[in-house]
C-alpha cells in the first residue's frame, strides 16, 4: 500500500515537472520568435538591466521566496522519502515475487497449456497429489509393464523439506521414479533462475500453516506451525477407519501405508518397493529410503524418543542422528505435518517390525 502511494507521488511530481518544462520551453520558443531581427537592441550586453529600486525590491524577494520555496520541498520531500523507502522497497519485493511465481506458474502448467507438466503428475496447479504414467520392469522376468505411480502432494513440499532440498529434487530428480531431472546440472532443461521462479511457484500454493507467527517460513523452523488440525484429524479419522475396516492391525501401520487422497503422507513411499504404483512388496523392507525391518529401526535409534525427534525435523545434510547415522537431506520432516500422537504411533509400529 505504501508502496503503491509512493509511486502515484512520484508519477504526479515527474508529470509536473515535465509539463513545467514544457511550458517554459515553447513560452521561451515564442518569446524568441518575437525577439527575432531586434538582437542589438536586446542583446544582454546592451538591454538596461533593473535599476536599483527594483532589483533590491520585487527582484529580491521573489528571488529570496523561490529559494524559500525550494528549501521547503527539499525540507519536505527528503525527510518523506527516507520514511516511506523501506515501504517501496518492500513493495518492489512482492512485485518481483508475483512476477516470479507468475513465471513459475507458466512452468508448472501441464503441457497443452505450454508448461512443463509438473501439474499433469501433482494433482494439477494446485499440486494437490496426482498420478505419473511410468513403466517398470519384472526383476525377475524382465517383463516391462506400464503402471500410475503415485505423484506426491507438492502443496505441503515446504512442511517437509527446505528450499534448498527441494532445489536438490528439482535439479536432479527421484532416481527409478517418473520424477526426471529438470535442473541443467541434472541433465534437465531449466536454468537455476528457473528453477526459483518454479520454488516462488510452489511456495504461493502451500496450505497456509495454523500456529504459525511467520507464514512462509521454513515449516521446520516455524515455531508451533503445523498442517491446518481439520487436514491432521481427516488423516487420523482415515487411519481409523482403515483399522476398523480390518486393513491394518494398529493407527501407527495404517498411518505408515496412508495415502490420503492422493496426498503422498505415506511412509511406505520411500520404505516400500512397489508401494507407489499399488503392488507393495515387504513393508518396511526399503526402497528409496533404507530397511526398516528385522530390527534396523531399533538398532539405529536405541532411544525412541532419538527416532521421534529424527522423523518430526527429519535429517540435515551431514548432520549425525542416531547410531552413527549421518543425514543426507533426503529424509523430509513430519513435525509439522503430522500430530505428535501420531508420529509416536508409526514409531512404534516401526520397532515392532
Amino acid at each position: 500500500m505504501v508502496a503503491s502511494i509512493t509511486t502515484t507521488i512520484a508519477w504526479i511530481v515527474l508529470i509536473v515537472v515535465t509539463l513545467g518544462w514544457a511550458v517554459y520551453g515553447l513560452a521561451s520558443i515564442r518569446q524568441g520568435r518575437r525577439e527575432a531581427g531586434a538582437e542589438i537592441r536586446l542583446a544582454a550586453n546592451r538591454k538596461p538591466y533593473y535599476d536599483d529600486d527594483e532589483l533590491e525590491g520585487r527582484k529580491l524577494e521573489r528571488t529570496q521566496l523561490l529559494g524559500v520555496a525550494f528549501l521547503a520541498v527539499i525540507t519536505i520531500v527528503l525527510p518523506l522519502y527516507w520514511i516511506l523507502e523501506p515501504g517501496r522497497q518492500s513493495g518492489a519485493e512482492k512485485m518481483w515475487e508475483h512476477q516470479f511465481e507468475g513465471w513459475g506458474g507458466r512452468l508448472f502448467a501441464s503441457t497443452a497449456d505450454g508448461g512443463y507438466n509438473c501439474a499433469g503428475c501433482h494433482g494439477g496447479m494446485n499440486g494437490a497429489g496426482g498420478a505419473a504414467a511410468y513403466s517398470v520392469a519384472d526383476p525377475t522376468t524382465g517383463e516391462v509393464k506400464a503402471v500410475d505411480w503415485k505423484a506426491p502432494a507438492v502443496n505441503t513440499i515446504f512442511y517437509r523439506f527446505s528450499e534448498s532440498e527441494v532445489r536438490f529434487i528439482l535439479q536432479y530428480g527421484r532416481p527409478f521414479s517418473p520424477m526426471s531431472p529438470w535442473g541443467l546440472e541434472g541433465g534437465g532443461p531449466l536454468n537455476s533462475q528457473q528453477l526459483q521462479t518454479l520454488l516462488d511457484y510452489m511456495h504461493s500454493i502451500q496450505v497456509p500453516r495454523e500456529d504459525c507467527a511467520v507464514q512462509g517460513a521454513d515449516a521446520r523452523s516455524c515455531e508451533g506451525g503445523h498442517l491446518p488440525k481439520e487436514m491432521q484429524d481427516a488423516i487420523q479419522a482415515e487411519a481409523e477407519r482403515l483399522v476398523e475396516a480390518g486393513t491394518y492391525a494398529t493407527v501407527g501401520e495404517a498411518l505408515f501405508n496412508l495415502d490420503l487422497a492422493g496426498g503422498g503422507y505415506s511412509c511406505a513411499r520411500c520404505h516400500t518397493k512397489g508401494w507407489s504404483y499399488g503392488e507393495p512388496q515387504i513393508t518396511g523392507g526399503g526402497a528409496f529410503g533404507p530397511n526398516l525391518t528385522g530390527g534396523s529401526a531399533v538398532r539405529q535409534f536405541p532411544n525412541q524418543s532419538d527416532m521421534i525427534a529424527f522423523i518430526k525435523g527429519g535429517s540435515e545434510y551431514g548432520k549425525r542422528y542416531g547410531a552413527q547415522g549421518q543425514g543426507s537431506g533426503r529424509m523430509p520432516a513430519f513435525g509439522a505435518m503430522l500430530t505428535d500422537e501420531q508420529i509416536t504411533a508409526i514409531v512404534e509400529y516401526v520397532r515392532g517390525l
